[in-house]
């Protein structure tokens, strides 16, 4: 479902949007390269300091590769959900009214809307698709409401497929820009160093497509039935067999002539 989103949704003006939290991210010297003269490598100091951790919040539109960002020390429940919810509102303020008579926005609509905590009839149009982890605080019954009620559908990831979140893949771009190579002698320095990659990224976004190679090989999962051997060839139809020395009874222990 969350495939088809990706492939589909756009094309019948409904915005899809994936959402996750990064981090935490300590204020300690970050692996990676840096701009240092040839022979003087970088040093890392033996002293441990705790600087401090910082995390991400992050909405990501994979069609335009808009990214709306949060820096923050801490992401309980009390700061996530009244955030999401304040940049949902403005991303639906944008958007135009939707086309209730388009038949395939209606079909798809129920397709994605396969749940029985709602009644269908009672439902708002359908705005925006929302991906995101399955996780517990995203899971509370007056936040789902909330989305509901704003015509947002979440789709949440299965357990083991957080990979199907692109919001995962922006994010780790945006990290290792910020952080890769640097050391942040506290976590206020990583925030704003997030906040400024996000800004740069904004500048000049890059769109994302679904695909790549686990999108591949779920694919060739699907289409492939029975394999042949020794070659990268399938068939459809199973292979018929052959009636030969493997297939005929098997007598252990039975005299010659009984």
């Amino acid at each position: 479902m969350i495939e088809r989103a990706y492939t589909t949704a756009e094309a019948l003006g409904i915005p899809v949007w994936c959402q996750d939290e990064a981090g935490p991210y300590q204020a300690v010297p970050q692996p990676g390269a840096s701009w240092q003269p040839d022979g003087l490598p970088a040093h890392r100091p033996h002293e441990y300091v705790r600087g401090g951790t910082a995390k991400l919040l992050t909405l990501f539109h994979p069609a335009t590769g808009e990214v709306r960002a949060l820096p923050v020390e801490r992401a309980p429940n009390e700061i996530l959900h009244p955030w999401l919810l304040q940049e949902l509102d403005a991303i639906l303020a944008d958007l135009p009214p939707p086309a209730a008579a388009d038949p395939a926005r209606a079909a798809a609509t129920w397709e994605w809307r396969e749940d029985p905590l709602w009644e269908h009839a009672s439902l708002p149009p359908l705005r925006l698709l929302l991906v995101w982890d399955n996780l517990k605080g995203h899971q509370t019954p007056d936040l789902l409401d909330a989305l509901v009620e704003r015509g947002v559908w979440p789709l949440f990831t299965p357990l083991g497929g957080s990979w199907l979140n692109l919001a995962e893949s922006v994010q780790r771009i945006l990290v290792r820009r910020a952080l890769e190579g640097q050391h942040p002698r506290s976590a206020a320095e990583v925030m704003t160093w997030l906040r400024e990659q996000v800004a740069g990224w904004n500048a000049d976004p890059t769109p994302f497509t679904w695909g790549g190679k686990r999108a591949a090989r779920r694919q060739r999962a699907r289409e492939r039935r029975h394999r042949l051997g020794g070659s990268g060839g399938y068939t459809r139809r199973p292979i018929r067999r052959r009636l030969g020395r493997a297939a005929r009874p098997l007598l252990i222990g039975i005299p010659h002539g009984k």
